[in-house]
Order: C-alpha cells, then sequence, then structure tokens
C-alpha cells in the first residue's frame, strides 16, 4: 500500500495545533486592561482602539524552517524580505496601514556578515511594505540554536503594528452567498508548510534532490526556487481597500484553504467554492517527489497546507469584482477570480477534473 504523506509526518499536528490553541482564551482576561475601550475581535485577530475611531493591530510572525534552507543554500540576504512579509501581510487582513516593524532574531553566533545580510532582506520588505524599523533585538544563544552550517544557525521573528480607521476595518462580516473570492498570485511556496516540503524535495532531510539539482519542471536550482521570498500584498490590499468595499481578506498561509472557515463565524451560513487553480510548478514537484519516494501527497493534502499559487484572497460583492479586478492589477499584482461564497457551507475545491471536500 502507498503510504500518503501529511504535514503530520513532517512534524506538524494540526488536532493538536488546534487543541493546544484553546489555551489563548485565557489572553482574554488582560483584555480589561484596554485603555481607550472594547477590543474587537476579527476573523484572524483582534484590534485594539487608540482613540475613538483609531484602532492598533499589532501581530508577531516567524518564518519556521525556512532559515534551514537558507543555510543549506548559504543565502541570507532574502530571507528577512519573508520576515517581513508574513507579518505585514497578517497586519493588512483588519485593513490596517502597517506603521512599523521589529525584528528579534536569535543566532548561535552574531556575525556581523550574516547580520548584515539578514539586514538587507529586512529593509528591502520594509521599503515595499512602506514601514519604518526602528528597533529590533538579536540575541546570541548557543545553546538553543544549533544551525547546518558552524555558527550560522539562526530563528527570526517579525512583529508589526498598523492602524486602521473605524470606518475601514475590514471585519469579515455581512459576507453572503454569492459573493466573489478573489486571489492575488504568490510567489511560490511562500514560508508555510516549509516543514512538509523541505522533508519531500531536498535529501538533506530524507527527501528527493540534492540542493542544486535542477528537475525538468524547473528553470533553476531547487533551493533558490524553494528560497523565493514571500509576496508583500500591502500595497494591492490598501489600494483596493481605498476604492471599494473589501468584506474579508485572507492571508493563505498554515492551513491553506481551511483558513477559509474562520469566517463562518462572523457570517453564519457562508461556504466557500474555489475554481481556479494554475499552481507554480514546485507544487506539483512536491507531488511528484513524494510518489517517487514511494509515497503520495494527495491533492487534498496540498490544499490544506500549501497555497497552491494564490497568496492571498479578497470577497468582495459580486457587482464589484470587475473593478476590484481592475484596481489590482493597476498595482500590479496578478489577481484572478478565484472562486465564490455559497450557502451550503463547508469548503470544496475543483482541481484537475475533480472535487475535493476540505471541510
Amino acid at each position: 500500500m502507498t503510504r500518503k504523506f501529511t504535514y503530520a509526518d513532517a512534524g506538524v499536528d494540526r488536532i493538536l495545533r488546534a487543541e493546544s490553541k484553546k489555551s489563548l482564551q485565557a489572553l482574554a482576561k488582560t483584555y480589561r486592561f484596554s485603555c481607550h475601550g472594547e477590543v474587537v475581535e476579527l476573523p484572524y485577530g483582534k484590534i485594539f482602539p487608540v482613540g475613538k475611531s483609531r484602532y492598533l493591530d499589532l501581530a508577531i510572525e516567524g518564518i519556521g524552517t525556512k532559515v534551514l534552507v537558507a543555510q543549506l543554500a548559504e543565502k541570507y540576504d532574502t530571507i528577512g524580505i519573508d520576515g517581513v512579509a508574513v507579518v505585514v501581510n497578517d497586519i493588512i487582513r483588519s485593513g490596517a496601514k502597517p506603521l512599523a516593524i521589529v525584528d528579534n532574531i536569535h543566532a548561535q553566533v552574531s556575525n556581523p556578515a550574516l547580520v548584515g545580510e539578514w539586514m538587507k532582506g529586512i529593509v528591502k520588505g520594509a521599503e515595499e511594505a512602506k514601514c519604518i524599523v526602528p528597533g529590533g533585538e538579536i540575541g546570541d544563544v548557543e545553546e538553543l540554536i544549533k544551525g547546518l552550517v558552524e555558527n550560522k544557525g539562526f530563528d527570526m521573528v517579525v512583529a508589526a503594528v498598523g492602524e486602521v480607521a473605524r470606518e475601514r476595518i475590514i471585519s469579515g462580516r455581512n459576507i453572503k452567498s454569492g459573493d466573489t473570492i478573489i486571489g492575488l498570485i504568490s510567489s511560490g511556496i511562500h514560508s508555510n508548510g516549509m516543514s512538509f516540503a523541505r522533508k519531500v524535495l531536498f535529501k538533506q532531510w530524507g527527501g528527493k534532490y540534492e540542493p542544486y539539482d535542477i528537475p525538468n519542471e524547473l528553470d533553476r536550482e531547487i533551493v533558490y526556487e524553494v528560497l523565493e521570498p514571500t509576496k508583500i500584498y500591502v500595497r494591492p490590499l490598501l489600494k483596493t481597500a481605498k476604492e471599494l468595499k473589501i468584506k474579508a481578506a485572507v492571508h493563505i498561509t498554515g492551513d491553506a484553504y481551511l483558513k477559509f472557515n474562520r469566517l463562518a463565524k462572523f457570517s453564519e451560513g457562508i461556504g466557500f467554492e474555489f475554481n481556479n487553480f494554475k499552481p507554480q510548478p514546485i507544487f506539483e514537484l512536491i507531488q511528484k517527489a513524494a510518489s517517487e519516494l514511494g509515497g503520495e501527497v494527495t491533492d487534498k493534502e496540498m490544499f490544506k497546507t500549501f497555497n497552491m499559487g494564490w497568496g492571498f484572497a479578497v470577497i468582495v460583492d459580486e457587482a464589484n469584482k470587475d473593478k476590484t479586478l481592475d484596481v489590482l492589477e493597476k498595482t500590479g499584482v496578478t489577481a484572478e477570480h478565484l472562486g465564490r461564497v455559497t450557502d451550503s457551507g463547508g469548503i470544496k475545491v475543483f482541481y484537475k477534473k475533480r472535487k475535493i471536500i476540505l471541510k
């Protein structure tokens, strides 16, 4: 029998993570300390007031095991872009404009040359997101961090704060059947599902390829394909939100298309159907490599783990579909109709002439 590879096999157990996250409910006890009014819950986080009509969105994110791929390639000048991207893309889901970011890097050793390469990426990402980097922290924690390359182990976490006016909050409410889902193209794997991808693709972790192999499906070395930085969606999203009503914004990261289910809590009775996928070759290569290793990664597992070509999505009224696509195109991002909201509940994907039930 062919063994099915799953994210849990790579060390990420969705069920266990969901159970663990229940403990986060304890944080609600702190909300009474909000100085200017009630904390507002949104589909993918919470915002808090700093005045009568202004809210701040504060988020923190890491880039996970993509740092290991950077070490495998001995290339460190782009990984900071990922650090900025993962957190500012989360901030804009509420409609907030990123104001500032700070980084916290745990390093095996504070190598000056290595720090310089990290900063190149962070600065480039911040410039694209149009926000400042007023500070950060690098800690030498050799006992905690061991890298693939001697004295070059590290972990990178980035926090961001953004501001949104009350009337511009993207709330996830009032979504209805027939609304349009528009996808914004990704640059590839981004920074999610990386533990899974590494263990299927690279011999270093039991996978198929050496880092500098160029499979027929790719036009460059596989390690550079996987290292391609996460796309930053700040400008397209904020430009679109300024010109028309966005009902919901989804950063397609961990749990991929399962993330849309959170919107059902804010707009009851809705479901989602997705029918437009042209994933970059790296995604099919993951499935092919697994097959050649004697296993299988199902299409269902792919859509529960990876962005499959779309790194971000917005939901708008059907009447605004064409205008939304036009505004997004003018910002330079590739965007297409990705699917629609239904009244049947659940999450369905139509791919390769098959219907896949995700939930």
